[in-house]
């Protein structure tokens, strides 16, 4: 008894599907070989109306008052969601919890925010300190760009810039100091002159540590440098 290529494809298919099939992470139901079931993925706080520069949440996609008064050094930024539950979650499992296919997904919703990503020459994840690095294992924004390079065909480079001062932790910090924070976090002695570089990160909250972050790529000569984040914090967090 013969079998057709086309019903052996199948076969191979459903074999694959069974083989890994596992719960949503959110809810448990059935989700195949996807992290997530149709229905939690669709009910991701997804960005609306937000600032071209600084990704953050308003009434219109203008550029914000505070970027035009005090304007940052990166030129714009984009989000694919809002920092709030279940994204929260999500990104603590993956940079706390190790689970490193949570990157592949936020890579692909950010792919999908971005679009062709017109004019971007290089990605660079935002780099780590070498301590916190071994501590962690891994870098996240890495993770995540890798995929991102992958699904847009752009270059990524992490060791473009390294981290040379090990800061105190952002979060613990209360706004006003975290700018000071991270003066001379970086140091970047590769030529740029002429690049546009898309900065890779999980999470922007005030935008200070990726202000500094391009700021030493400009200092460099990049032309241009965007900011393509997992999520952005609401304003009032």
């Amino acid at each position: 008894m013969s079998i057709s290529l086309r019903s052996f494809l199948h076969i191979g298919t459903k074999v694959k599907q069974a083989l890994l099939a596992q719960d949503c992470l959110l809810c448990q139901a059935a989700s195949g070989d996807r992290l997530l079931c149709p229905a939690c993925e669709r009910e991701l706080p997804a960005t609306a109306a937000a600032c071209p520069r600084c990704a953050l949440a308003g009434s219109s996609d203008v550029e914000c008052g505070a970027c035009i008064a005090n304007p940052p050094h990166y030129d714009a930024s984009c989000a694919a969601f809002v920092y709030a539950y279940p994204v929260d979650g999500l990104i603590q499992a993956l940079k706390y919890g190790g689970q490193l296919a949570l990157a592949g997904l936020f890579a692909h919703k950010l792919h999908q925010r971005i679009g062709e990503a017109a004019g971007v020459d290089l990605i660079v994840p935002l780099p780590l300190h070498p301590a916190r690095l071994a501590e962690r294992g891994f870098n996240q924004a890495a993770e995540i760009a890798k995929v991102l390079s992958r699904l847009t065909g752009i270059a990524m480079d992490a060791q473009l810039a390294r981290r040379v001062r090990n800061t105190a932790p952002q979060t613990d910090l209360p706004w006003r100091a975290r700018a000071a924070n991270m003066r001379q976090a970086f140091a970047c002695e590769q030529d740029l002159a002429g690049v546009s570089v898309a900065v890779v990160d999980d999470v922007m909250t005030t935008g200070a540590t990726l202000d500094e972050f391009a700021r030493t790529l400009k200092r460099s000569g990049a032309t241009r440098v965007e900011n393509w984040v997992v999520a952005r914090t609401p304003r009032d967090v």
